[in-house]
C-alpha cells in the first residue's frame, strides 16, 4: 500500500507541475498585448514597458517562469494586479466558501445517489424506470437554468432563501442556510442523476454474481448480503464517478457562483480572468489543480483498500 501511495503522490505532483506549465504558457502568449488591454490603446510605448517590466512581462518564458515557480513553491503567487492584495490572501478569503460549497453538494449528491440506486437495483419496478428518468432529465438540464429556475421559484415567487449574496456559517447559521441552499442544490442535482445511475449499475452487476447466489445458499439476509458484500465490490465504480462528479463540480462552481454573485473562487477566476490578471488566474489554477488532484489521490487510496487489485 505504501508503494501504491508513493506512486500516486509521484503521478499528482507530475500532474500539477503539467498543468501549472502549460497555463503559465498559455497565458505567456498573450502577454504581449496585456499592458495595451489594462493601461488603454492609447498608453504610450514608455508606458507599455515600465508596465511590463515592473510586472515581468519583459523577460523570455523560461525565465519568467522560473520566477513564479520558484515563489508559488513557498505559496507565494505573487500580488493580483487588479486587487493590488497578494494573490494568496485574496484566495485564502474564497476557498472557504467554494469548498463548502462543493463539498456539501458532494455529501448530499453522494448520500442520495447511494440510497437512490441501491434501491432502483433492489427493487426494480416503478422505482428503478423513475431513476432512470431522473438521470436522462439531470444529463439533459444543465446546472445553470437549474439555478435560475430554483432563484425564481423559492426567492422571487416564495421568499424562502436569499436569491444572491452569502453568510459564512460562523456568523449567522440561519443566513448561511437561507443563501447556501439554493446553489447547493443547484451544483447538486446533475450529479445525483448521473451518480444513481453508476450506482445502480454497479448493484445490478454485483448481485448476478456467482458469489452472492453462494451467500444466498448460507442463510444471510439480503439485507446483510447488500450492505456488506454487494456494496463492497459495487464501491470502486462508484468511488471513480464520484472523483469525477467533484472534478465537474469544480467545473461548474464558476456559473453558479455568477448567479448567485458568491465570493468564491469561481467569481474570482471569472474576474481575473477578465482583467487579464495572470498571477491570479495562476493562483486560482494552481490551487484547484491541488484539490483535484488532492481529491482523486484519496479515492485512489479508497478503492485500493477495498479492492487490492487496483494496487497492481
Amino acid at each position: 500500500m505504501l508503494k501504491f501511495t508513493i506512486k500516486r503522490l509521484g503521478v499528482g505532483i507530475f500532474l500539477l507541475l503539467v498543468v501549472c506549465t502549460l497555463a503559465y504558457f498559455l497565458l505567456y502568449l498573450g502577454s504581449s498585448t496585456i499592458a495595451y488591454a489594462i493601461l488603454g490603446e492609447n498608453a504610450t510605448k514608455a508606458d507599455v514597458l515600465r508596465f511590463n517590466e515592473v510586472h515581468g512581462l519583459g523577460k523570455n518564458f523560461f525565465e519568467s517562469y522560473g520566477g513564479w515557480l520558484s515563489h508559488a513553491l513557498r505559496g507565494d503567487f505573487g500580488m493580483a494586479w487588479n486587487f493590488a492584495d497578494p494573490v494568496s490572501t485574496l484566495i485564502k478569503s474564497r476557498l472557504g466558501v467554494t469548498l463548502t460549497l462543493v463539498t456539501s453538494s458532494l455529501v448530499i449528491a453522494g448520500f442520495l445517489s447511494l440510497l437512490l440506486g441501491v434501491l432502483a437495483a433492489i427493487k426494480g419496478g416503478w422505482i428503478d424506470r423513475s431513476v432512470q428518468v431522473l438521470g436522462l432529465v439531470g444529463f439533459a438540464i444543465p446546472n445553470f437554468l437549474v439555478a435560475f429556475a430554483l432563484v425564481v421559484q423559492f426567492a422571487v415567487l416564495n421568499h424562502y432563501f436569499n436569491a444572491v449574496g452569502w453568510t459564512p456559517p460562523g456568523q449567522n447559521f440561519h443566513e448561511f442556510l437561507k443563501s447556501a441552499v439554493l446553489p447547493i442544490s443547484a451544483i447538486a442535482v446533475t450529479a445525483i442523476a448521473s451518480l444513481s445511475q453508476q450506482i445502480r449499475g454497479a448493484v445490478k452487476d454485483t448481485l448476478q454474481n456467482d458469489f452472492v447466489r453462494t451467500l444466498k445458499t448460507t442463510g444471510l439476509s439480503d439485507r446483510r448480503i447488500v450492505f456488506k458484500h454487494v456494496m463492497r465490490n459495487a464501491a470502486g465504480p462508484a468511488l471513480s464517478v464520484l472523483g469525477l462528479q467533484f472534478v465537474g463540480m469544480l467545473g461548474g462552481i464558476v456559473i453558479i457562483e455568477q448567479v448567485f454573485a458568491i465570493p468564491g473562487l469561481g467569481s474570482f477566476s471569472v474576474q481575473s480572468t477578465a482583467a487579464k490578471d495572470i498571477p491570479s488566474v495562476m493562483g486560482v489554477v494552481t490551487v484547484m489543480a491541488l484539490i483535484v488532484i488532492f481529491v482523486n489521490l484519496v479515492i485512489d487510496l479508497l478503492s485500493a483498500a477495498l479492492n487490492p487489485k487496483v494496487r497492481l
